[in-house]
């Protein structure tokens, strides 16, 4: 393989010249960069990415925090991503936290040795004293789950909103008796999500039933059986259901389907993502729409702002209800 020497003796200039064409400097002449190119070319040369890094002090590698890689939310965000890091000459390292601290430790440290000059979190099982200690040296910029009270930029939905038009749209056809199955309400999204459910209830004077509310332990689709069948034991079992997330919704399907119900008609649900499971199950769910790909899309330019030492503003974006059958 050539290396920089052999391109600079073939091109008759010296080694700095190469190096000026390959960084793209202005002060060589279009001539001479025309015969470095040629002998580049000629010699099938490629630059150490290595090397230019260690001179510029940049790795060019973000770090993308998510818990679990089998949560099929974070997909389409992690397209996203890497598309836009991709096209702005960086790559991406997914790092599956499992909530696990040791495994934080070691992404973490890969940042504070500059290995990386980023995070993406997606974690909302994250140490958040140890996140905010990092960003406080180090560009960190948070998607989906944030902090309300930290300092770090997110870009997120507004998901109290977005539970409260789901909430509202069971309302207006025609369901009374409507439960919530939510996960952990340490998590923000969580919290919010809840809010925006009682807030439809409240508003057309429906009664808030603890009862036909279950907290589930993770978000995962046997989870959504848990819950539903609690939910289906229950004397006076409701017409409809909220689930904070399609998994959990579709995990409630299956199990409502092998007791012989029929959705909507006999008990309605409605999910919140929009993963592209959300359009094969039987009915069709009716769902949330986060805009996930433009979230890992804006969560890169956010992180690549901050790199540069540039102010950045935490970003809302907009969601959408599609309503499917498990709804009409």
């Amino acid at each position: 393989m050539a290396n920089i020497q052999e391109v600079a003796k073939k091109a008759g200039v010296s080694v700095a010249t190469v190096s000026r064409v390959l960084n793209k400097q202005a002060i060589v002449s279009d001539k001479t960069k025309e015969k470095v190119e040629q002998a580049i070319k000629e010699l099938n040369y490629e630059p150490s990415l290595l090397g230019r890094n260690l001179r510029t002090s940049e790795s060019r590698l973000l770090l993308v925090l998510i818990p679990s890689i089998s949560n099929p939310f974070y997909a389409e965000i992690i397209n996203g991503i890497e598309d836009t890091a991709i096209s702005l000459n960086y790559n991406i390292l997914l790092c599956d936290t499992d909530s696990n601290p040791e495994r934080e430790s070691i992404y973490f440290n890969l940042v504070k040795n500059r290995m990386a000059d980023g995070v993406i979190s997606m974690d909302p099982t994250v140490n958040k004293e140890r996140l905010f200690e990092l960003a406080e040296t180090y560009p960190i910029v948070q998607c989906s789950e944030y902090d309300e009270h930290g300092h770090i930029p997110y870009v997120t939905i507004n998901n109290e909103e977005a539970a409260y038009h789901a909430v509202k749209h069971l309302i207006e056809v025609g369901h009374e008796r409507i439960a919530l199955i939510n996960s952990d309400e340490k998590f923000l999204y969580a919290r919010e999500r809840r809010q925006g459910f009682e807030r439809a209830l409240k508003e057309h004077s429906l009664a808030i039933e603890e009862k036909w509310i279950y907290h589930t332990e993770e978000v995962d689709f046997e989870d959504g059986q848990v819950a539903i069948k609690h939910l289906l034991d229950l004397p006076d079992k409701p017409t409809a259901v909220f689930a904070v997330s399609d998994v959990l919704a579709i995990g409630a399907l299956k199990e409502i389907h092998s007791r012989g119900l029929k959705v909507p008609e006999d008990i309605a649900i409605i999910g919140f993502d929009k993963i592209s499971f959300s359009n094969m199950t039987y009915p069709t769910l009716t769902t949330v729409s986060q805009p996930m790909y433009a979230m890992g899309c804006t969560a890169v330019n956010m992180l690549i702002d901050r790199i540069q030492g540039k102010e950045v503003e935490s970003r809302m974006l907009e969601h959408e209800l599609v309503v499917r059958e498990s709804t009409k």
